[in-house]
């Protein structure tokens, strides 16, 4: 903050005392706009009160904020009326800003006006050996309407009013009484119990070590300061300790801290110092083998334990539920990704938008009526039939949109690879003219051909059938449906009877993983020198374009389809052709 400052006053050229002293005043509105306006307007009754009580305040924000590193205020009133305000910081320079906070608390606050200047300044050093800045200042307010201020409350005492010190030390359970030169004359009785050692006429330096405020614990300095919040720390173990570490060999026990007030008595000129230990948990109690019976009634470290517990308890459950609300968003991160997986596999196997109608429990609306696909499919194996007769070829079976044709059984020929990839090109040429009833676009359909043997006869007396049996046939319908679009594919062996004849062209694929069969060389059949197929728009028109080829199955599919092409007699070679 103090860089940004800095920043700020070379930027604006304005010298950097004046920009503090600004800060000042606007860092008091920054605080009453954020939530710390009743705390600061219930601080203290009158300006002095309020500079008087800063350092308590400061004690306790430093229970949240453990990083903070508070300035420490003093006050004192002069004859002439007007105040003198000792500041005491580590970080020297700062003071600026005490001017603005001064003005904004006595105008914003009390209704006042201070003029404020400064009267010395000097550096000192303190425990630890850190350098404390000691910044005096001259404080007269008066107020805004030039009315004097009212006459303060004076209480009346009883000046024969007596109290035993057995009494007071019952009532006070955690005081301390010492002189000018530290020596201990008076101790609360809870005190006692947790020390159990003699402390009349003990130096306090001897059982206690000053933490807070951080400086040597001599009488001029304690009243100095008297106005802060002291923590002494008992630098001997307890008898409570000593039982924890003989039970349960535990050498880091915490030490107990009193934390208090200091009041200077000026008619006995001792030093009295009124605390309670300084717990904020159940867990610190148990620590120090301290109870809550050892706590006052009229003491509210009581509640404050209690409620911090609680808060201790509300925060664990709230991480708790963080925690489980992070596992819970990775849990649904990692879901949504698998979900979108399983989405993309399903679209894979389903057009997306049946997916989506499937997934919501809706039934599928038809994209065309189902006479349409059998009247498409009528069309267009009336169109393969009329081919078979043109090419003699065997048309062996037809198994939903399956078309399956064979050459060279029944009769043998060796021309077989020829009239199968004549056949295949005029089914592709056959299939463009007929268009699909559900988008109005010409089919694409996909040929495999394979040559090579099979067996051949007819199966059944009700409904017998003329069936093939062999490698052959399942290879071609690996050809088919490794095929693409528009396409005839090719088996090494087709092509190797093709390109013998010098008639065919192809384009060579390359390898290719076959199910079933690992790698195979394969091709896609263009046409013939006089007869060349219209190839699709699709990622194989850049692969290299050979002479003729044979072939011997064949098998032509459209997009949803698949056909198989094989065909021979005993140890005889034929081709044959199956569309899906």
């Amino acid at each position: 903050m103090l860089c940004e400052i800095q920043q700020f006053s070379l930027f604006s050229g304005v010298e950097l005392p004046v920009v503090l002293e600004i800060f000042g005043e606007y860092f008091l509105q920054y605080c009453l706009r954020h939530g710390y306006d009743k705390m600061l307007k219930t601080l203290g009754r009158n300006f002095k009160s309020f500079i008087q009580n800063l350092d308590s305040l400061h004690a306790l924000l430093a229970l949240t904020y453990k990083n903070i590193v508070a300035p420490s205020f003093r006050c004192e009133t002069n004859e002439d009326d007007s105040l003198s305000l000792h500041y005491y910081t580590i970080r020297p320079g700062l003071y600026p800003i005490v001017l603005g906070l001064v003005k904004a608390v006595a105008r914003d606050l009390y209704n006042q006006e201070a003029e404020i200047s400064v009267v010395e300044k000097s550096q000192e050093i303190i425990a630890g050996g850190k350098t404390q800045e000691h910044v005096h200042f001259r404080v007269v307010l008066t107020r805004s309407d030039d009315t004097k201020s009212l006459v303060e409350f004076r209480p009346a005492f009883l000046t024969d009013f007596k109290i035993s010190a057995e009494q007071f030390c019952n009532a006070f359970p955690y005081h301390i009484i010492f002189d000018s030169n530290l020596k201990i004359k008076q101790s609360g009785m809870m005190i006692q119990r947790l020390l159990r050692i003699p402390l009349i006429d003990r130096h306090m330096c001897d059982i206690f070590e000053l933490i807070h405020p951080q400086m040597q614990m001599v009488v001029i300095n304690l009243r100095m300061f008297i106005n802060a919040v002291f923590m002494l720390k008992v630098i001997l173990p307890t008898k409570n300790q000593i039982t924890h570490q003989t039970t349960e060999r535990n050498g880091d026990m915490p030490s107990l801290i009193l934390k208090g007030q200091m009041m200077w008595l000026d008619d006995i000129q001792h030093m009295i110092f009124i605390s309670s230990p300084r717990l904020s948990s159940l867990t610190e109690l148990m620590e120090m083998n301290v109870y809550l019976a050892d706590i006052p009634l009229y003491d509210v470290t009581r509640e404050l334990v209690l409620l911090n517990q609680q808060r201790i308890a509300e925060i664990d459950i709230a991480k708790r539920l963080d925690e489980t609300t992070m596992e819970l968003r990775k849990t649904s991160k990692a879901l949504e990704e698998e979900k979108k997986k399983t989405e993309s596999l399903l679209y894979q196997m389903l057009p997306e938008r049946v997916a989506v109608e499937l997934k919501n429990g809706r039934p599928v609306p038809a994209a065309c009526p189902a006479i349409d696909i059998v009247n498409m499919l009528n069309d267009l194996y009336n169109r393969f039939d009329a081919c078979t007769t043109v090419h003699g070829v065997y048309k062996v079976e037809t198994i939903g949109d399956a078309y399956m044709i064979v050459s060279g059984v029944p009769v043998k020929t060796t021309a077989h690879a020829q009239l199968v990839a004549n056949f295949a090109l005029d089914m592709v040429a056959e299939a463009s003219n007929v268009n699909s009833p559900a988008t109005g676009k010409p089919l694409q359909i996909r040929v495999g051909i394979h040559s090579g043997p099979v067996v051949a006869g007819v199966v059944g007396n009700k409904m017998p059938r003329y069936c093939l049996f062999g490698d052959t046939v399942n290879t071609a319908s690996r050809m088919e449906s490794h095929g693409s679009a528009g396409r005839i594919h090719c088996s090494p062996n087709s092509h190797s009877h093709l390109i013998q004849t010098k008639d065919y062209e192809f384009r060579c694929r390359g390898e290719v993983d076959v199910k079933g069969k690992g790698r195979m060389m394969t091709f896609f059949l263009l046409g013939t020198k006089d007869k060349r197929l219209t190839e699709p728009l699709d990622e194989h028109l850049d692969l290299p374009i050979e002479g003729a080829n044979e072939t011997d199955a064949v098998k032509v599919t459209n997009h949803r389809t698949s056909s198989d092409v094989s065909g021979s007699l005993g140890k005889g070679v034929s081709s044959t052709c199956n569309i899906i």
